[in-house]
């Protein structure tokens, strides 16, 4: 299984970042049911891993609080200079000590359990669309138009493990499990 820890979303919510689809000829957007914020990557789990994974989440303690979204944003693959190709377009998500709690909960849960430490710095976000070959000047007058997107508050009361399945012609995300927040 192919597994990450996210935050879903909910319906309302996904709703209105989807109405930010379209645009940008080329780009593969992000259908709304897919729409999360990745807490922690895991990858390809053999199944009893899966259930150490399980219960190290399921041990976890933590409050729920309130998430806010806002601006837009590009990932790049080498470095973001010349010659660095965009490869995803992201809504930000507003970074709070309850969030960072949350993460490094989990981060610590999982490297417990047995996972290596995640490598990458943590950068919450929803993407909301794939890039391959897309003209810098669309990209640049998109994120233009939209870097002042803000959507109102959400409260956050569980998190989720998924299970990720390449399809066609996007993943399939499953919600394994939901942990509530205090």
């Amino acid at each position: 299984m192919r597994l990450f820890v996210a935050l879903d979303l909910p319906w309302t919510l996904k709703e209105h970042l989807s109405a930010l689809a379209g645009g940008i000829p080329g780009a593969r957007w992000v259908p709304p049911e897919n729409y999360h914020i990745t807490l922690r990557f895991i990858g390809e789990t053999p199944g009893h891993r899966a259930e150490e994974i399980d219960l190290a989440l399921a041990g976890l303690r933590a409050r729920g609080f309130s998430l806010s979204l806002a601006g837009v944003g590009l990932f790049s693959k080498g470095g973001g200079g010349k010659g660095s190709r965009r490869t995803s377009l992201w809504v930000g998500v507003e970074r709070t000590p309850p969030l960072d709690l949350l993460q490094s909960k989990i981060e610590t849960a999982l490297q417990r359990a047995g996972l290596e430490p995640e490598r990458r710095r943590f950068a919450p976000h929803v993407t909301l669309a794939r890039l391959d070959n897309v003209g810098e000047t669309r990209l640049a007058a998109y994120v233009q138009a939209h870097n002042l997107f803000r959507a109102d508050p959400v409260p956050i009361e569980h998190f989720t493990l998924f299970s990720s399945r390449l399809g066609k012609e996007q993943s399939v995300y499953t919600p394994e499990v939901e942990y509530a927040l205090a």
